[in-house]
């Protein structure tokens, strides 16, 4: 292990240290987002989801092209200029007072996300053999965790729900990391991929939808996680309007669910996606769904803070069951030429993202926070509504996999049916 991480290119090592520090400023500002437009600028529970959703909408369209456009520039490009500006955004939420700006702000909030994000990931693979790039994905993802577990507690100490400095702290911290990445850039330009030269034209939105919507079993996986995603997001703004307009301290303890759930993702990671892998991939997806539902539905009877922390551990299992193996899905079903598409795809399923805070927001405007259950038992039930697309998904799965073994002459060794 000791030489894996020796050989590890320094520019890797730069995203690695980055992305920790980078997640830790993120957290500490964006999930209070919510809370600081309800409490400190009165904004309705609905228009407040309509601003929160707004990044996930313009990064559904914008990240799929993103690698793209990385592609075509060069990764130093897009990388460089990407996070110049996404310090620039962060400025502006500190400075911003009226509701139309934090639209506005967090839509190119969004925007520079889904530039960067995807660009990173594709350099780190540039620099990374491919041997060792699990290694190196791994690493980042618990690098964002690593960030998260400190973020909300410092963005609690600094007043995230009703101040602007911990947006002027994250634009300080991402000026930071864009000047480390220009040096290192200058320092190892011999080792950068501008990537293709073919002039090949970009796969156009259309086209990737009719490539995917072929595959009887792509589809359902989509439409399902959909209603997954669409729970998971509603941590980030139903969750914590709720908490902050039921209770005294509900920022407080919403800060130390975020932290919860850091902690859980790395305690966690490994031995679920050690016992999840014995099983098909979206027998976890399902697992995950039903975690993720029962936790909210349980969100609208407890009255006890440390109570809402165990029930983020719950959360956190069915967050890391869907997120971790989903990837291992795409990969199995799509065929090695249309990877690039089907894992592009995938991607609208962030549309939950977008309908989540809308959805939640609706619901807390027409029924507020002393109705619970009405605002709770509807935000659960369009959960669980993925399940049937999932089982369709399996089912359709299963007959490939007898297929393909009654064609071949080899043992069903990945009949998903457990």
């Amino acid at each position: 292990m000791k030489e894996q991480l020796r050989s590890i290119h320094p520019l890797a090592w730069t995203i690695i240290a980055g992305t920790i520090f980078g997640r830790m400023a993120t957290s500490m500002s964006i999930p209070f987002l919510s809370i600081y437009l309800t409490t400190r600028l009165g904004v309705s529970p609905f228009h407040t989801g309509i601003i929160v959703s707004v990044s996930s909408l313009v990064g559904i369209f914008a990240s799929f092209y993103g690698g793209y456009i990385s592609d075509r520039i060069g990764r130093r490009k897009v990388m460089l200029v990407s996070i110049a500006s996404w310090a620039l955004v962060f400025v502006a939420f500190a400075l911003a007072e009226a509701a139309w700006a934090f639209f506005v702000i967090n839509a190119l909030n969004g925007l520079c996300k889904s530039l960067f994000e995807p660009t990173s990931r594709a350099l780190l693979s540039d620099v990374t053999p491919k041997e060792k790039r699990l290694l190196i994905y791994n690493m980042r993802y618990a690098a964002i965790n690593i960030g998260v577990v400190a973020g909300p507690l410092l963005g609690l100490l600094l007043g995230s729900a009703s101040t602007g400095t911990p947006f002027m702290v994250a634009a300080g911290v991402y000026a930071l990391y864009g000047v480390l990445l220009l040096i290192q850039f200058a320092r190892y330009a011999a080792d950068l991929h501008v990537g293709t030269t073919t002039g090949e034209a970009p796969l156009r939105m259309g086209e990737a939808f009719r490539t995917a919507s072929r595959d009887p079993i792509f589809m359902p996986i989509l439409l399902g996680t959909v209603f997954c995603v669409m729970g998971y997001a509603h941590s980030n703004s139903t969750m914590p309007q709720f908490l902050s307009l039921s209770f005294a301290e509900g920022t407080r303890w919403f800060t130390y669910m975020l932290t919860a759930n850091a902690i859980c993702v790395l305690a966690f990671q490994y031995p679920l996606v050690r016992l999840a892998s014995r099983f098909s991939p979206v027998n976890s997806l399902i697992a995950g769904n039903l975690c993720i539902a029962v936790s909210l539905l349980l969100f609208s009877v407890l009255h006890s803070g440390w109570l809402f922390i165990l029930d983020m551990v719950l959360f956190t299992i069915g967050e890391v069951l869907l997120f971790t193996m989903l990837d291992v899905l795409i990969d199995q079903i799509s065929d090695a030429q249309y990877k690039g598409t089907y894992f592009g795809t995938i991607g609208f399923n962030n549309l939950g993202s977008v309908l989540a805070p809308l959805f939640g927001g609706w619901l807390l405007d027409s029924y507020g926070q002393t109705a619970p259950l009405a605002v709770f038992v509807p935000i659960t039930l369009s959960v669980v509504l993925g399940i049937p697309f999932l089982l369709v998904a399996r089912n359709r799965l299963a007959q490939r996999t007898f297929r393909i073994a009654a064609e071949t002459g080899e043992p069903a060794t990945t009949v998903i049916l457990k």
